[in-house]
């Protein structure tokens, strides 16, 4: 017989198919399955969410259009969230237990969220803040990815736990981001603004996972004996409890290493353990001090070090230029693995460490994973004194150009020359850190880099165009810009001689470049790399500016700023890209070698050129995405909240007194049920 549990893991399943579904259609133009498949999973999964009242924040079936909000409202937490003590000594965890049970679990790597359940609903989220008075969030909460919207228990409940972003996610949104400055220093980082996002389409965007590690109280229920019982009771309702295991004085020690072990391949950041007594009521028992709760410790990995020798500054060049500094040890035995790399960062941490060859330096694996220099107990590499360079820079003689925030460097690593092309380097100020950049246009890791992004599924999908390809393409001087890559049919003798490729080779290679001649617009818009705007935003300008690229090349600020889901900042970044005459020249060349692929006609319609919104939940499709497309098929615009720019909103309950609702009623705005709408769209 099929358990609730059952039931609910079967929810989790359907919402991560019909997710997938969803994105490689709307991000890739193709389907996975049939509308006869997604209707019978998406069908499964309203049944199942009406059987066990579980309902996941990223339900297809909730999908609502998105809010924006002036400000994020603050609020005093009931009683004070302390901080926990904290140790490096696994003997202090066993005297801590005594002769008492514990349960320990990860210290997630994230930000502390309360949430509020009334009724089964989802009422309210709150960030931790400074312990006191935190933030309240409950709007951006509601897009997590595996926190439930609605739950079985219909009194009021209260729990803590941790909003994280994993590490395979954080990597990604990187990846996106042009900028080297812009980049994020760590998912924990990253995590605190997206939680506290004003928009909470871009926290949707971002894959926030809360993990639940403590029940606060629940009313009209006995209370529960351990901390298992609470955990289990919020599995028991879809909650995705942060993993624990049962300890005592004994086995403690053994359990903190298997915990370790799992460090290397855990995808969600942690920077330690923590254990509380299973014990509720004797952990209750034993108060708090001014600073920390008794009932529970931290646990942090105390660090493994190790004396080796620096034999020298790699340095790894990125799309924009950036040279990012990487030391060369000699090996040594970390937490088990071989390391003899470790990032540097930014070359002001070259001067602070004084790093030089042959330097004795300290290093360690921070919180478990990645190397990095702990000391230096030589000091050889700055060519003067601290202080002495400290002095001369804060007077002046340092600085070169202020406007450009060009500076210079007193460490014996820092390179003239590029390692990658042989240009000219110079030190800029990057948040107010030095680093090393390559200041040669031409320069070949650069070009490497844009170039793959140019070739990629999303953008010209020229297949077979790996790293080491475009290596020798640019190295052998075949290709100088885009365009080059579609007239190699003029360089066969060339290539069919050069190691690794052949007739056979050249040939699949021309035919994927032949292939890509033709290209939806959007796609070719993507492939350019403007900063921030990635395939989804191209689609919008396209789609906005109907498909005519004299009008997109010259469109003002603006025009792109009005555009839905598009700002300031990106519309600056596109006109400022548009306005580059070497940009222009580029792309002029490219429209000599490449054509565009018609555009989707647009059906017109009364609905075309009108702006909808969407709330509630929807009857006659299977979701309020196939709304969207339908609208945006035929000329429409749907935006995600209502505003005096909305022609219609769109709800089955018309009669409800729902946020939207009332917004709408304010401003005069008709509310229309979707028999309204199909017949409006007629």
């Amino acid at each position: 017989m099929e358990t609730n549990s059952d039931k609910i893991e079967r929810i989790r399943e359907l919402v991560g198919i019909l997710d997938r579904a969803a994105r490689v259609y709307e991000q890739e133009d193709r389907e996975i399955m049939s509308n006869f498949e997604y209707d019978a999973l998406y069908d499964e999964l309203v049944r199942l969410e009406k059987e066990t009242g579980f309902v996941l924040a990223n339900s297809p079936t909730q999908r609502a259009g998105y809010e924006v909000l002036s400000e994020l409202p603050k609020e005093r937490h009931e009683s004070p969230m302390l901080s926990l003590d904290k140790t490096k000594e696994v003997g202090a965890l066993a005297d801590f237990l005594g002769e008492h049970e514990g349960m320990l679990s990860w210290k997630m790597d994230g930000l502390t969220i309360v949430l509020t359940y009334r009724d089964g609903e989802l009422v309210k989220a709150v960030t931790r803040g400074n312990g006191e008075i935190g933030e309240v969030i409950t709007n951006n909460a509601k897009v997590f990815k595996n926190i439930p919207l609605r739950i079985a228990y219909k009194g009021e409940m209260v729990l803590r736990g941790e909003a994280v972003i994993r590490y395979s996610d954080f990597e990604e949104i990187n990846a996106r981001i042009e900028k080297d400055e812009d980049r994020y220093k760590n998912p924990r980082n990253l995590c605190s603004g997206t939680v506290r996002q004003l928009n909470n389409e871009i926290t949707a965007q971002r894959s926030v996972y809360c993990f639940p590690f403590t029940l606060i109280s629940m009313d009209g229920q006995p209370g529960f004996a351990t901390r298992v019982e609470q955990m289990e009771y919020l599995r028991e309702l879809g909650f995705s409890p942060v993993e624990y295991m049962i300890v005592n004085s004994e086995n403690i020690a053994e359990t903190v290493r298997v915990f370790a072990a799992k460090i290397e391949t855990n995808d969600f950041p942690s920077d330690g353990l923590v254990l509380c007594y299973n014990d509720i009521a004797y952990g209750n028992s034993l108060g708090r001090t001014a600073k920390f709760p008794r009932d529970a410790i931290a646990f942090k990995w105390k660090d493994e070090t190790r004396t080796t020798t620096l034999r020298e500054i790699e340095w790894s060049p990125s799309r924009t230029g950036l040279l990012n500094p990487v030391a060369i040890f000699d090996p040594v035995e970390l937490e088990g693995t071989t390391v003899k790399r470790a990032s540097v960062h930014n070359v002001s941490i070259l001067e602070e460490l004084a790093l030089g060859p042959g330097d004795q330096i300290d290093v360690y694996k921070a919180n478990m994973i990645i190397p990095q220099i702990a000391d230096n107990h030589t000091r050889s590499g700055n060519t003067v004194s601290e202080e002495a360079f400290d002095a001369a820079f804060q007077g002046g003689e340092n600085t070169c150009d202020a406007s450009a925030k060009r500076v210079r460097s007193c460490n014996v690593f820092v390179t003239n020359t590029c390692p990658v092309c042989g240009g000219a380097t110079e030190v800029r100020m990057l948040n107010e850190a030095k680093a090393l950049y390559c200041t040669n246009p031409a320069c070949t890791a650069k070009k490497v880099r844009s170039y793959e992004h140019f070739v990629q599924r999303d953008a010209m999908n020229i297949e077979g165009l790996s790293e080491a390809t475009l290596e020798k393409l640019i190295g052998l001087g075949l290709v100088h810009e885009p365009a080059d890559l579609f007239k190699l049919s003029a360089h066969r003798e060339v290539l069919t001689q050069t190691e690794g490729f052949g007739e056979r080779s050249f040939d699949n290679l021309l035919a994927a470049c032949e292939k890509a001649r033709t290209a939806a617009m959007p796609k070719f818009l993507y492939s350019l790399g403007i900063p921030g705007i990635g395939l989804a935003n191209a689609k919008l300008i396209c789609r906005e500016m109907d498909y005519d690229w004299d009008r997109i090349v010259s469109a003002t600020a603006e025009e792109i700023s009005s555009i839905s889901r598009l700002g300031d900042v990106l519309a600056g970044n596109f006109t400022e890209y548009m306005a580059d005459e070497e940009n222009r020249r580029r792309i002029a060349n490219l429209l000599e070698v490449i054509t565009f692929e018609a555009p989707e006609q647009v059906q017109t319609t009364a609905i075309t050129g009108k702006t909808f919104v969407i709330t509630g939940s929807v009857e006659h499709f299977p979701n309020r995405d196939a709304v969207k497309e339908y609208i945006e098929a035929r000329g429409g615009k749907v935006a995600g909240s209502v505003s005096a720019k909305t022609d219609y909103l769109i709800n089955n309950d018309t009669t409800s007194n729902s946020t939207k609702n009332k917004k709408a009623k304010e401003l005069g705005i008709p509310i229309i049920s979707e028999e309204d709408f199909l017949k409006l769209s007629e």
